[in-house]
């Protein structure tokens, strides 16, 4: 079956190549994005760099007036970051592990995202790093939790410690200051594996919530819905009372999260629908209503029908159109708010750690955004922190960006590269 993928992800190379001449010249970004009309692909586009990493001496690009260095190396596909109130750094380090292949294209998937270092083997755990002496490099580092499944979202909340596995939420006993966490801790809310993997933990404003993003078993609802059951949504947990709901529904990955602060909305960033086109339809910034409904699988941006699937009239009356486009296949994972003042030419608006595309013909992503806002809501189009993770010719990636937060300073901001093995830290230059 080896032979079989290569041959497979050759003719996926070779479409893709043919596909890239007709490729949109503009992105579908902003609050009123051009989408080009969908065209369904026979065989999805497969196109993904080869995962490289960085030599010493090779650093990300920074915008004007920013600087980059390494916070932590050596790490094992580091996904997702949290900064504890001590200043310690948390990184999740951990792998998709997918089903057995099915089909041709599967199997060519898989191949490829071998090559990209994106599935294998996971590390399972929790790693922890202190800079004790502030110069923006972690000397100590240890192992804070291991043996989870695929953990990825952390939250620490009435002094104890929640972890998002993927296959449900854990809560341990906390003590402040501690570098490891001890016992098996319990499990609160279990959640349906595989599929879109990842489970983001945020947690309220007012402490007594804890918000866990919940991505779809399949592009489309592919194996039926009763598959899709409490999943492509946000759910909520009661920290009191020990229930579980959920909060929104019909989107598709929704993965980081983060709370607004003028008018105190959750505010997400969503991995759309595969094989329409390299810009149909982008992937997304949005505010998250309680009980909001936003399309997936029947339709997407709003009430636009995909006609691939079986229709449910009802739900697509009242789907909600997101809030801002950000581009077609992005894989926007990382989010977070960052406060005016953190970094110097920038106000305050949501960070966002864009993966990078795999279904397209020209690659999107494979970078560090921001999004201005001004009373709630964004203010412009996007600009450029960190770029670079790209080689000119798309062939090579030296990282990949997923997971930030601000730093416990208020004056940097880490990212999580999961193809360099890196945590970068950006401050002014």
């Amino acid at each position: 079956m080896d032979l079989i993928a290569r041959a497979t992800a050759l003719l996926g190379g070779t479409i893709a190549a043919m596909r890239r001449r007709a490729s949109p010249k503009q992105q579908a970004v902003g609050t009123t994005p051009a989408i080009p009309q969908a065209r369904a692909q026979g065989i999805m586009t497969l196109k993904m760099p080869a995962a490289r990493g960085w030599v010493a001496g090779h650093l990300p690009t920074c915008a004007p007036g920013l600087r980059v260095n390494a916070f932590a190396t050596g790490l094992d596909h580091p996904r997702w970051i949290e900064v504890l109130p001590n200043g310690d750094v948390l990184v999740a380090e951990s792998k998709e592990q997918p089903a057995p292949p099915k089909t041709l294209m599967d199997h060519a998937a898989h191949a490829t995202m071998r090559r990209v270092k994106a599935i294998g083997d996971s590390a399972n755990r929790i790693t922890l790093f202190r800079d004790g002496d502030g110069d923006g490099v972690a000397e100590f580092r240890t192992v804070f939790v291991e043996n989870q499944r695929q953990p990825f979202g952390m939250a620490l909340a009435g002094g104890r410690f929640y972890l998002g596995n993927t296959d449900g939420i854990k809560v341990f006993d906390y003590t402040a200051g501690a570098t490891a966490l001890q016992g098996a801790g319990e499990t609160l809310v279990t959640f349906k594996p595989h599929g879109h993997w990842t489970r983001s933990l945020i947690v309220s404003p007012d402490g007594g919530r804890i918000m866990a993003g919940v991505g779809s078993l399949s592009n489309i609802g592919d194996q039926g819905m009763e598959a899709e059951e409490g999943r492509a949504a946000i759910w909520e947990l009661d920290i009191a009372t020990g229930k579980s709901r959920i909060f929104a529904s019909g989107l598709r990955n929704p993965v980081g999260m983060a709370w607004e602060p003028v008018k105190g909305q959750l505010w997400t960033v969503v991995n759309e629908r595969d094989g329409l086109g390299d810009e149909t339809p982008p992937d997304y910034l949005t505010s998250v209503q309680d009980g909001g409904f936003y399309g997936w699988p029947y339709c997407y941006w709003g009430k636009t029908v995909d006609d691939r699937v079986p229709q449910d009239a009802a739900l697509v009356a009242r789907a909600i159109q997101p809030d801002y486009a950000l581009g077609g296949h992005t894989a926007s994972l990382g989010l977070c708010w960052m406060p005016e003042g953190t970094l110097p030419g920038f106000g305050s608006g949501m960070v966002i750690g864009q993966h990078g595309s795999w279904n397209r013909s020209i690659l999107s992503g494979y970078k560090l955004i921001f999004v201005p806002f001004a009373n709630g809501a964004p203010s412009g189009p996007p600009r450029d922190i960190l770029t670079g993770f790209l080689s000119a010719d798309e062939k090579l990636a030296y990282g990949r960006p997923v997971g930030v937060a601000i730093g416990a300073d208020r004056k940097s901001l880490l990212m999580a590269d999961d193809v360099g093995d890196v945590i970068w830290r950006v401050t002014g230059a």
